[in-house]
């Protein structure tokens, strides 16, 4: 087999692929991937060559085409520029063995929908098949995990999530987990850090069930008084309190038959802690001010960026609530985790910021480029998402210059060599008096520039004696 592997897959707008069209010259990878697909159904035509490629593709229509980068006699980008011409409509994937994201964006720029890399298991292949013709929507749908603006207490939609799969191996492992579950009527607690786009995931999960044609609902349990958050779940009756002049719908009810979404779950009081543990036991729930009780039929869903079993260990979580949640855990890689796909998000994030807004910016200068992969995003994708926009708002140029960057990035960006020593005190205490000096001694922004959290800044600050 080649030692570099690039495979894209075309297909067409609808329908999930059924004529699929392989282009290698490695005869046992050929043979393995072609029993596989046969036996799921699709009809495969091989061609062992580019020239033998090129003159299949002129003479028949696929649904999918898989293709090697470097072929004997062509090469695989080339292929996807001749499919392009012969079958304009048709949408493209593509997989690389050897994860270069330089080639793999380069691909997606002219017109590549998705990739994934070799070695893989052929259900990875499947479930890129199947993930896209649940999201035929939108080709732009097909990057990642999108993030969406900060939402109200509820939202109640049927609609389908932004979602696809990345390159780097935490992303895999991540979509991978979420197919997994889907399908089961599991409860699951869905970790990572702030803005790594927990609604989208469990939306991903809610479309792979079977509970994707009812409602899913999200509450932002932050966002919920708990005065009031028996009222919000389970609904109240008129004249039940001051303020109660009709009935209500909780969310449980108003999620019955689908999903509901508790994000920031960790913020629930005690008091309301409990509630919610009688109504997942039960199965019914009691509005407020009513004598009866009503069946519910709900799947779980709930996300933190809290530690919830140090939470439990404090005795401010339930732990009979927390092991009910977490029937099964899924951890969000951070962006910093998935570099691999920094490139993709940005990609996304800037024809998403153009439709917008109205522009027409194509890219990133070189500098841009360069202090993005140098800085960690501690915000994740929202904020990735956040810069991108403002960014395009402020370019006038087809490239996104340096001056429009915030402070924040591009300061992370001129201090890299000196962070990478940063766990040495002789640098550390100088690191943070520049992060502060650069942050007008706004202590908030100087841990984000330092890429620490507030606590930690403030336990350095007393260890080296700095006096603020």
């Amino acid at each position: 087999m080649p030692s570099h592997i690039l495979t894209i897959f075309t297909f067409s707008e609808n329908v999930m692929a059924q004529q699929i069209h392989i282009v290698e010259d490695d005869v046992a990878f050929v043979k393995m991937l072609t029993s596989f697909l046969e036996r799921k159904g699709f009809n495969v035509t091989v061609s062992l060559s580019g020239e033998k490629a090129r003159k299949t593709i002129s003479e028949s229509n696929f649904d999918l085409l898989i293709t090697d980068l470097k072929l004997p006699d062509d090469s695989g980008l080339d292929l996807l520029e001749f499919s392009q011409k012969a079958s304009p409509n048709t949408k493209v994937i593509l997989m690389t063995g050897y994860a270069e994201v330089d080639t793999a964006v380069k691909a997606i720029k002219k017109g590549a929908l998705d990739y994934i890399s070799k070695p893989f298991r052929p259900e990875e292949l499947l479930m890129i098949i199947e993930a896209d013709s649940q999201n035929t929507d939108s080709s732009e749908e097909h990057i990642s995990e999108t993030v969406e603006p900060k939402k109200p207490a509820l939202q109640s939609t049927s609609e389908k999530p932004k979602f696809v799969i990345g390159i780097s191996e935490a992303s895999k492992k991540f979509n991978e987990y979420l197919k997994l579950v889907g399908p089961t009527d599991m409860c699951v607690l869905i970790q990572g850090e702030s803005g790594t786009g927990k609604e989208v995931a469990a939306k991903a999960i809610h479309n792979y069930s079977s509970r994707k044609d009812k409602n899913f609902v999200a509450v932002d349990c932050g966002a919920i008084p708990k005065e009031i958050a028996a009222s919000e779940f389970f609904g109240h009756v008129k004249g039940s309190f001051t303020g109660a002049v009709n009935d209500k719908r909780g969310h449980f009810e108003a999620a019955d038959g689908g999903t509901l979404f508790l994000d920031e779950v960790g913020n629930l009081s005690y008091e309301n802690q409990i509630q919610l543990l009688r109504a997942l036991q039960e199965r019914r729930i009691k509005p407020v001010g009513s004598n009866t009780e009503i069946e519910v039929d709900v799947r779980i869903l709930s996300a933190t960026n809290e530690d919830l079993l140090k939470a439990v260990s404090e005795g401010k979580f339930r732990e009979d609530l927390y092991h009910r949640l977490n029937e099964f855990s899924i951890h969000i890689p951070s962006l910093h985790e998935r570099k691999e796909d920094l490139f993709l998000f940005i990609e996304y994030f800037l024809n998403e910021a153009n439709k917008s807004l109205g522009k027409e910016v194509i890219g990133l200068s070189k500098e841009v480029e360069e202090a993005f992969k140098n800085y960690a995003w501690p915000g994740n994708l929202r904020e990735l998402k956040n810069v991108i926009k403002r960014s395009v708002l402020l370019t006038n140029s087809q490239l996104i210059p340096l001056e429009v960057i915030p402070r924040e990035v591009l300061f992370a960006e001129k201090t890299k060599k000196e962070t990478v020593d940063f766990s040495k005190e002789s640098n550390e205490k100088q690191l943070i008096l520049n992060a502060l000096k650069e942050a007008d001694f706004n202590k908030t922004k100087a841990a984000k520039l330092l890429n620490i959290t507030r606590k930690t800044l403030y336990n350095k600050l007393e260890h080296y004696q700095i006096d603020l």
